[in-house]
């Protein structure tokens, strides 16, 4: 049984083979943008952590090299303990190199050299930002070297090398990548930039757009927006920094995967994490009543995730813990599949509203209160009958446990005409009387399981009972 989800195998000659998200067309319209602007630019692949980007850009990379692209992969977070990007991104573009372009690099890695040569940089921001009477200032002047007339024309001198150096390293860099290159533009993929230290997120934009922006090299950002965004106001101490516009700067066209088609992901990981060795077991197949676990499980966990609007990891642990709870359970133990996924990612996402039902406390309309918070406020006629048998049957559970110790809420009951009514108000039947809820409510009580509590299922999901329960059909 697995219990972690390993990265993807991507095969070499068809990377986008066990891909489950459909995105191969992704990859074709990006290289073909990529084929058809040489002169190069940089292009930000944005979303959000958790959403597949490096699987999917990992794929990429190979499927550009199965088209003749030169690439290159650089994880901009494996690399942050360097002071200095310019020396990362060099050591990347020098594994282009070939004998051949020996002497091309060399010239290269010189030019790199005047560029990157800086005076101590507290000195430079006493110079730079007129703070005349810092400590630092202060230092250098006591330390009786040169003078600050001599210092300040050093740092002319300096700049005008610098500036000099940029051209020339510019120049040299699009030699090299030329040749390297085979007439395609290379494909040079930053990874995890939102993820670095706010200053080193920041000198690798700065770098890539002041120092590599020259002919036949395409950079791809990988990016979070937002977490990025919080490292350029962290870098500049500003909460008042307009970070898209800032980014607008050094990103020419942005591009955002697609969100799955709804429940395509949730089946791979059913398959992925073999649910059905348990649901679809020989011994449970005899039991009519169980007989349909699965799809419920599937379909309610693919409206859930959908609602939620979940990642892709965040799905991928919801389903890993909930494999590693239900091998807990007995081959003839009841589920309710619904419920159970929905405990699992209320155990995660509102720890509030999972503290309540494990204590006991609330109220069955505090219950359906919570419940409005995750459900959806407005329901198609195709879900609502699947969202309307997890309110009924988490409340039938609930109920059933309170009255395990003497606790009496009851769900239903009838007024001077005898007729029957609910004690609270549904959040998915908008029926005034909510009739929808009583006839869901009624058949599921009748199902067999009406004593069956909620701590049957909180007490395996806070794996707190390791032996299988009792509480199942007769075996």
């Amino acid at each position: 049984m697995k219990i972690k989800h390993y990265d993807i195998t991507i095969p070499e000659n068809n990377p986008f083979q066990n891909c489950k998200l459909d995105r191969q067309k992704y990859a074709d319209a990006l290289t073909s943008l990529v084929a058809n602007y040489k002169n190069g630019f940089v292009l930000s692949i944005n979303n959000s952590w958790g959403t597949g980007k490096t699987t999917f850009i990992r794929m990429w990379q190979s499927h550009l090299i199965n088209r003749g692209f030169r690439t290159l992969f650089f994880n901009a977070w494996e690399n942050d303990f360097e002071k200095d990007p310019l020396v990362a991104i060099m050591s990347e573009l020098n594994s282009l190199n070939g004998k051949k372009n020996d002497k091309l690099f060399t010239n290269v890695i010189q030019k790199a050299a005047i560029i990157s040569k800086n005076v101590a940089p507290g000195l430079v921001k006493a110079i730079a930002g007129k703070y005349l009477d810092s400590e630092i200032f202060l230092d250098a002047i006591k330390g009786g070297a040169e003078s600050a007339t001599e210092i300040f024309k050093e740092e002319i001198d300096n700049y005008a090398k610098k500036k000099k150096g940029l051209v020339e390293f510019r120049s040299e860099l699009e030699k090299y990548i030329d040749s390297n290159n085979d007439g395609k533009p290379l494909v040079f993929i930053i990874d995890e930039l939102d993820r670095c230290r706010p200053d080193y997120a920041v000198q690798v934009l700065e770098q890539i757009k002041h120092f590599f922006n020259v002919p036949g090299i395409v950079f791809v950002l990988s990016i979070d927006k937002i977490q990025l965004g919080n490292a350029i106001r962290g870098f500049y101490g500003s909460e008042k920094i307009d970070s898209d516009e800032y980014l607008r700067r050094f990103i020419d066209l942005e591009f955002s995967l697609p969100t799955p088609e709804k429940g395509i992901f949730a089946k791979y990981l059913f398959e992925y994490f073999d649910f059905n060795a348990y649901f679809k077991t020989p011994q449970r197949r005899e039991y009519r009543d169980l007989q349909h676990d699965a799809e419920e499980f599937i379909h309610f966990a693919s409206l859930l995730f959908s609602t939620a609007g979940l990642t892709l990891r965040q799905q991928e642990k919801i389903f890993s813990s909930a494999r590693i709870v239900l091998n807990t359970f007995s081959v003839n133990n009841y589920i309710f599949p619904a419920v159970f996924i929905l405990l699992i990612y209320i155990k995660d996402y509102h720890p509030d509203f999972y503290r309540m039902l494990m204590e006991k406390d609330a109220s069955l309309q505090d219950i359906v209160d919570q419940l409005s918070k995750i459900f959806p406020e407005n329901i198609s006629d195709e879900n609502e009958l699947g969202f309307l048998m997890t309110e009924a049957t988490l409340l039938l559970l609930y109920r059933n446990g309170l009255l395990k110790i003497g606790i009496s809420k009851p769900i239903i009951e009838k007024d001077d005409q005898n007729k029957k009514r609910l004690t609270f108000k549904s959040c998915v039947d908008k029926t005034s009387e909510g009739s929808h809820f009583l006839n869901v409510f009624e058949t599921i009580e009748n199902a067999g399981f009406r004593t069956a509590p909620l701590d049957h299922l909180i007490g395996k999901i806070n794996l707190m009972e390791s032996f299988q329960t009792d509480l199942g059909l007769p075996s």
